[in-house]
């Protein structure tokens, strides 16, 4: 190879890890300490509000949050809408995301750009990923620190949603292959599934478990007699699919680690939960955060800091969008 020849072979290699690590920019702390530095008060506030008006709020927007990683990345791209009804938000499997977690968004979008010094300049996914990290806090949860920097996705569409998302019946294999895809260990969805702790569930999903879960047998029978009999009086057979269920029956209200012993007692309200407790391979993480909540309050800081860096637009990539339902 000629001198000149390896120059440029040389300059063209140099270019794309550039152009590479530009692509792959990571999140930081404090990104907005020059831009908005008021930016956390701002959502936390409106977020307040919001939570004081209704506690669908806290599991409504945390549960945004993870469609929206999910799907396309941590990019807001949830929150847009289509007029012909062909976004993310239009699949069958986000038309049971609560309204009053988007409506948290717009709120707290709405007081970070009444600050003249900030408007426009923080992202729809940002204030997304602060609103999550503050109801989770405001249900007792931990309090901590989001990484910022992420830019909003142009977008989003009905059939990406398909193949994305967990579904209630799915068993442990399952799992940990949709997790790992995005980059999450089987402890990081073990403790990612703690979110249930203040989670619900129309009848309609979990129905087949307490009516008609085999031709032999009636009641799933990994499910607590006693709970589903419970579960059959709140869901009639003729389902009302308004209905809607606390995943956690016995501390629906408050961000703790009730979940994983409720699924010690057979109480997981999806096939998806209870066999968190069943699989073995699973069981002994189970175990740990049942009896330590400081465990599992550390492992989900953990997992959701990580989730927020799946697929991050940042520097030049996206935009940041005027309105979080549309496109600039």
């Amino acid at each position: 190879m000629e001198a000149p020849t390896l120059v440029v072979v040389l300059s063209s290699l140099l270019l794309i890890l550039s152009s590479k690590q530009t692509s792959s920019a990571q999140l930081t702390l404090g990104f907005y300490n020059n831009i908005c530095p008021n930016v956390e008060q701002l959502v936390r506030s409106a977020v307040v509000q919001k939570f004081q008006e209704t506690f669908v709020t806290a599991s409504g927007t945390l549960r945004l949050f993870f469609h929206d990683c999910f799907v396309r990345g941590c990019d807001g791209s949830i929150l847009l809408t289509s007029p012909n009804g062909k976004a993310e938000k239009d699949n069958p499997i986000n038309l049971s995301l609560a309204g009053d977690g988007f409506d948290t968004v717009i709120k707290a979008k709405a007081a970070v750009d009444s600050d003249p010094q900030c408007t426009n300049k923080v992202s729809c996914a940002d204030i997304l990923a602060l609103a999550t990290r503050d109801v989770i806090n405001l249900t007792g949860g931990p309090f901590y620190q989001v990484e910022l920097g992420r830019r909003d996705g142009r977008i989003s569409t009905i059939a990406s949603v398909d193949h994305r998302l967990p579904r209630p019946f799915f068993n442990l294999d399952q799992l940990n292959s949709m997790f790992s895809f995005n980059g999450l260990s089987q402890t990081d969805m073990i403790a990612l599934s703690g979110a249930h702790t203040i989670g619900f569930s129309h009848c309609t999903v979990f129905s087949k478990r307490i009516y008609n879960f085999s031709p032999r047998q009636r009641i799933d029978p990994t499910l607590n007699l006693q709970y589903a009999l419970q579960l059959r009086q709140e869901c009639p057979l003729r389902v009302d699919p308004r209905i809607a269920i606390n995943m956690d029956p016995v501390t629906p209200q408050k961000f703790d680690n009730q979940y994983y012993k409720n699924l010690q007692q057979g109480m997981g309200l999806f096939t998806s939960d209870e066999v968190l407790d069943i699989d073995e391979r699973s069981k002994a993480t189970v175990n740990l955060f049942a009896s330590n909540e400081q465990a599992f309050e550390s492992a989900f800081v953990a997992a959701i800091t990580k989730m927020g860096r799946i697929n991050v637009k940042t520097g030049n990539q996206g935009e940041i969008r005027i309105d979080c339902s549309k496109v600039n």
